[in-house]
């Protein structure tokens, strides 16, 4: 896949709409979408030295050439894929996977960008298959999914011993098909189920309106390859709307390109000031990703980002660049926490691995991977406060705007 090797994509998870263009996985170095980073293929075999005991899984495959009664019906092939499956999941990360040909395709049909699906981001927290954020007006969204729902059943499949591609494998379909998802959501005492029919996903991106208090909104859905010029355009009509009061609202926002993250951050940031951090451990060093200087406003800007736990990946990088350099406060709750990248690498011309290489840190160091960002003004929304149709979050970020406490 040609465009794997130049590219860099910064996924928040992945999204259910046929896209792992929100997973974390970090894909090259011009044109960077997501986190994504695929490197030079080739296909050089190296023998590892280790003292592991090999004798166990060679005696399991003589075993089952043995004794399993329809063991011709499973070609060696399909169990050496089967191997490497298991050999990744020892890592216990939900974010590192191997693709047999059929899922290596679909996973690359994605990246080109054939949306069809529920049109939600999933991911695992606590051990839990897990909602990040449906997008806005696509089928999961109108069946009123929302973000942090825990996915107990997709149709009669149980979660819990599922990983992201497998769940994400089961939720797709051919558009106009059903799938039943078991849902537990926080503050109900019981499960429900929620059917969906698939269908095209387009994916929104921007948002913008000037209220009558004087406080300008973009509403920012995803990071996408053409977000940056929507969102330099809104800045436009920002700046002659002849208000200094910002609001960006960045609630839901599962990612996107890290291009895009970095680019809306050096609107606010002064040349070279670092974004985001790429951590690699002791593996190498850190690359840093730095402001690009734009920086077109002053001291007078007044400036609130709002959060919550459906914000990942991209959206986490741009809040947490905020903060950390004090150029807005954040309201609303706590984000969701994905901030490791991941490498796709082809292992043969039709099998793929995406294994984790790095995290991402804020610009003062603090590791967003499963801690997320915390707001400096935690506001909570309630079920009630979604039957009376109130967003108390909206509300305290205007009140911090119009008071000027910043």
């Amino acid at each position: 896949m040609e465009q794997f090797s130049k590219t860099r994509y910064i996924v928040g998870v992945v999204l259910l709409v046929s896209i792992s263009f929100l997973l974390g996985v970090s894909f090259g170095k011009n044109s960077r979408p997501e986190i994504e980073k695929v490197t030079d293929l080739s296909n050089k075999e190296t023998q590892v030295a280790t003292d592991a005991d090999f004798s166990p899984f060679w005696k399991v495959w003589n075993t089952i050439n043995e004794k399993y009664p329809k063991a011709e019906e499973i070609t060696d092939q399909d169990r050496v894929y089967g191997a490497i499956s298991g050999l990744m999941d020892s890592l216990n990360d939900p974010y590192s996977v191997f693709f047999a040909p059929e899922e290596a395709k679909s996973f690359e049909d994605e990246i080109a960008g054939n949306f069809s699906g529920v049109g939600m981001e999933v991911g695992i927290k606590d051990k839990i298959l897990t909602v990040i954020a449906p997008l806005k007006d696509t089928p999961a969204y109108r069946a009123n999914i929302k973000p942090g729902d825990k996915i107990l059943k997709i149709d009669e499949k149980v979660t819990s011993s599922l990983g992201i591609e497998e769940a994400i494998k089961l939720i797709r379909g051919e558009i106009g098909t059903s799938v039943a998802l078991t849902i537990f959501r926080e503050g109900e005492k019981n499960p429900k189920e929620i059917k969906i029919v698939r269908g095209i996903i387009n994916i929104p991106t921007l948002d913008i309106e000037l209220r009558t208090d004087s406080v300008f909104v973009i509403k920012l859905y995803s990071f996408s390859a053409n977000s940056t010029n929507l969102f330099r355009n809104a800045l436009k009509q920002f700046s002659e709307s002849k208000t200094n009061k910002l609001l960006l609202d960045l609630r839901g926002n599962p990612g996107g390109y890290l291009d895009a993250a970095v680019d809306i951050a050096s609107w606010f940031l002064p040349k070279g000031k670092t974004v985001v951090i790429e951590d690699y451990g002791d593996d190498k060093k850190p690359e840093i990703f730095r402001s690009k200087g734009y920086d077109v406003f002053n001291e007078n800007l007044k400036f609130v980002i709002l959060i919550d736990n459906g914000s990942a990946s991209a959206s986490e990088i741009v809040a947490g660049a905020m903060q950390d350099h004090g150029k807005a406060k954040l309201v609303g709750a706590k984000s969701f926490g994905k901030g490791s990248v991941q490498e796709p690498i082809k292992i043969t011309p039709d099998t793929l691995l995406k294994i984790t290489v790095a995290k991402w840190l804020t610009p003062n160091g603090n590791l967003i991977e499963k801690k997320g960002l915390t707001p400096d003004y935690p506001v909570e929304i309630t079920q009630k406060d979604l039957d009376n149709k109130k967003d108390p979050q909206l509300d305290k970020a205007v009140e911090i705007l119009l008071s000027g406490k910043l």
